[in-house]
C-alpha cells in the first residue's frame, strides 16, 4: 500500500509506502541495527517492558534532523532509566555513532533501518521517492502499544515534541 501525498517536501508531495499506525494499535515489530562493538539487532521486544519514545529522522546529518534529535536528547535526560528511548534512520549505524558522539546524544539509542527498510515500510513511514524514512515520532506503553503517533506533513518541520513528551510522561 502506498499513500500518495502523505506528506511534502518543501511543499512538493510525496508518497509514504505503508499504513499510517493509529493510536491504540500494537506497535509492528522491526529489526534495527546499531554498531556497538559490532553489529547489533534490535526489535519491538528490545524496548517492551519499559514506555518508550521513537524519534524517526530522515537524516542525522541535516539541520532539523540534527535539531530534533538534540531536543529530545535534551529533555529525556530526566526520565534516565524509566523510559526506553530510540532515534531511528536510513543512516548507517557507524554514521549515527559519530553524530551521537560529537553531539553529546546519551539519553537516545540510535538505531538503522538501512538493511531493507523494514521499519520504514511496517510504521508507514518510508518516502516512496527517496527511500529514507519520513518525520515523526510514536510514544509506546511499556507493552508495544501505541499511545501517540505523530508523522509530520511537511519534512522540514519539526515534531510537536510537547504533545509526545507529554504522552511518554503520562505513562509513568
Amino acid at each position: 500500500m502506498s499513500r500518495p501525498g502523505a506528506m511534502t517536501f518543501k511543499g512538493n508531495p510525496l508518497t509514504l509506502a505503508g499504513h499510517a499506525l493509529q493510536v491504540g494499535q500494537p506497535a509492528p515489530d522491526f529489526v534495527l541495527h546499531r554498531y556497538e562493538g559490532g553489529m547489533q539487532r534490535k526489535t519491538l521486544a528490545d524496548l517492551k517492558g519499559k514506555p518508550a519514545i521513537i524519534s524517526v529522522v530522515p537524516s542525522l546529518d541535516t539541520g532539523v534532523c540534527a535539531t530534533q534529535t538534540k531536543k529530545f536528547n535534551q529533555e529525556l535526560a530526566s526520565l534516565g532509566g524509566k523510559i526506553n528511548a530510540v532515534t531511528v534512520s536510513c543512516d548507517l549505524p557507524f554514521a549515527m555513532n559519530r553524530f551521537c558522539g560529537a553531539e553529546g546524544i546519551t539519553n537516545l539509542m540510535s538505531l538503522s533501518d538501512y538493511w531493507d527498510r523494514n521499519f520504514g515500510h511496517n510504521w508507514g513511514m518510508l518516502i516512496e521517492e527517496l527511500r529514507i524514512l519520513a518525520r515523526g515520532t510514536f510514544v509506546l506503553d511499556a507493552n508495544g502499544v501505541i499511545v501517540y503517533a505523530e508523522t509530520v506533513p511537511e519534512m522540514t518541520h519539526e515534531p510537536n515534541y510537547d504533545a509526545a513528551l507529554a504522552a511518554l510522561k503520562k505513562l509513568g
